[in-house]
């Protein structure tokens, strides 16, 4: 690194002691300079997720003219490889390389991934678009390397979080792990916030030209932020290099995922995740059109909501991240966001009653609070529920589940708007019917993990107090 990335590293690091929330969890042998860096690998995961997800899904249909749902299977493809993260996390925890390391030459392999499918991406996509100068490619060309490049970007982006956070997660004490989780997840907000705003500008005034640089110099950054991320993060154990030619011990993923099953009902817990996750995010597609078809509110109005949503989430990050570093129960924590949640959802509800943009907009704020407190206690949980040995499959399990059921819950809130708008039911209660039932299909989401956790939290307060007359 030269000296100005020294120089500016350190800097943020001096003003996050004094500012940042998760502060507290850097460490006498784990600076938060050094935590700040390898943070960086969710930058480029939240740059890519804007790419993908917001920037090249208005592009394509818009600029290019490719049809719609063409353009959704295409953001959808990299959802094909989440439930792949838990192979992903335990072939990180089991790895042995010639040079000592297990984490390391998986987060380089998914940046490899990423940047390959970058660099593909925007002539792939113009020749899908059928511009006049790609009108001669046969239509296959354009269909298949399109999906290609959307395929690698998914991979790398599930290969770098998964090992990224597990990384983590070796170097830091248990004690400070809640605060460090809670530092990873405020820098992809970052990432993507800052990469929103880039992307936007770029591309204000677009040529297909200027689409190539920027897709590119997405690969580019990504390189970059991964490698600065990455850079003499895990220690080299030379008995690890040694085992690597001696013959191969370890467990299986079979035998690996079934003993990580017969820990403190890792079932329930995974039950817990895709559930919650499903009940907030059945809406996360439709608060803006709602709010534009039901409270008339301006274009400008709606799209501040995204950064309600997030402006929430990231204080609910960071209210438990300091309340859980504290020895608070991360399962009760999941709890309380999915219990926080009714009441959200309840006002978003009311705003159309009320046809008050005011409450809608409180309301989601607080869907973003209590959606923050569910993540960080989930991922909080699944850390714990797993051995040292065992960190990556357990990470890679709950990214399974949680963005499985993510994708799942977007395209089920999008299908079951339309089909109620075509249905007899679609003037019920005027323009806000369709968000009305998916509104409630969030309540008895959100009800049915907390009765789901409730055996969970039970359990412990029920052998704490007894701990406790012993």
């Amino acid at each position: 690194m030269n000296r100005f990335s020294k120089i500016a590293i350190n800097s943020l690091a001096q003003a996050g002691m004094r500012y940042m929330p998760f502060a507290e969890a850097a460490s006498e042998n784990v600076p938060l300079s050094r935590l700040l860096r390898l943070a960086f690998f969710q930058l480029s995961v939240g740059m890519a997720m804007v790419l993908l997800v917001g920037t090249l899904n208005r592009v394509m249909i818009v600029e290019l003219e490719v049809p719609a749902s063409l353009v959704a299977v295409m953001i959808a493809l990299p959802l094909v490889f989440a439930p792949f993260r838990a192979f992903i996390g335990h072939r990180s925890d089991t790895h042995k390389s010639a040079l000592g390391w297990r984490r390391v030459p998986f987060i380089w392999k998914g940046t490899l991934l990423q940047w390959g499918g970058f660099c593909v991406m925007p002539f792939a996509l113009i020749v899908l678009s059928r511009q006049e100068y790609a009108a001669e490619a046969p239509v296959w060309l354009g269909l298949f390397s399109a999906a290609v490049a959307f395929l690698l970007v998914g991979a790398g982006m599930h290969i770098v979080q998964t090992v990224g956070l597990a990384l983590a997660t070796d170097i830091s004490p248990r004690e400070d792990q809640p605060n460090v989780v809670g530092l990873m997840y405020v820098m992809l907000l970052v990432g993507m916030i800052i990469s929103a705003l880039a992307f936007g500008y770029m591309l204000e005034d677009f040529y297909h030209a200027k689409l190539i640089k920027v897709v590119q110099g997405a690969a580019v950054m990504t390189l970059i932020l991964n490698v600065i991320a990455i850079w003499k993060m895990e220690a080299r154990d030379r008995d690890r290099a040694r085992k690597r030619l001696e013959p191969d011990d370890d467990p299986s993923f079979a035998e690996a995922w079934a003993l990580f099953m017969r820990g403190a009902n890792p079932k329930r817990l995974l039950w817990v995740i895709g559930l919650g996750t499903v009940g907030f995010g059945l809406a996360e597609v439709l608060l803006e059109p709602y709010g534009g078809q039901v409270l008339g509110m301006s274009v400008a109005a709606t799209t501040k909501l995204t950064a309600t949503l997030a402006g929430g989430s990231l204080v609910g990050f960071a209210w438990a991240s300091r309340v859980l570093s504290r020895g608070a129960d991360p399962a009760v924590m999941a709890a309380g966001g999915a219990l926080v949640g009714l009441p959200a959802f309840a006002l978003i509800t009311f705003s159309a009653t009320l046809q008050s943009p005011e409450v809608f907009i409180l309301g989601t704020l607080l869907a973003g609070f209590g959606a923050g407190l569910f993540g960080h206690g989930t991922l909080t949980a699944t850390m714990r529920s797993a051995p040292a040995e065992q960190v990556g499959l357990a990470l890679g399990a709950w990214g399974a589940v949680q963005a499985t059921s993510a994708g799942i819950a977007i395209a089920l809130g999008g299908v079951a708007r339309d089909l109620i708008l075509a249905s007899p039911l679609s003037t019920l209660f005027g323009p806000a019917t369709p968000y009305f039932f998916v509104y409630g299909a969030e309540f008895l989401f959100l009800a049915a993990t907390l009765v789901v956790a409730y055996p969970l939290i039970a359990a412990k307060v029920y052998g704490a107090a007894r701990s406790g007359t012993t």
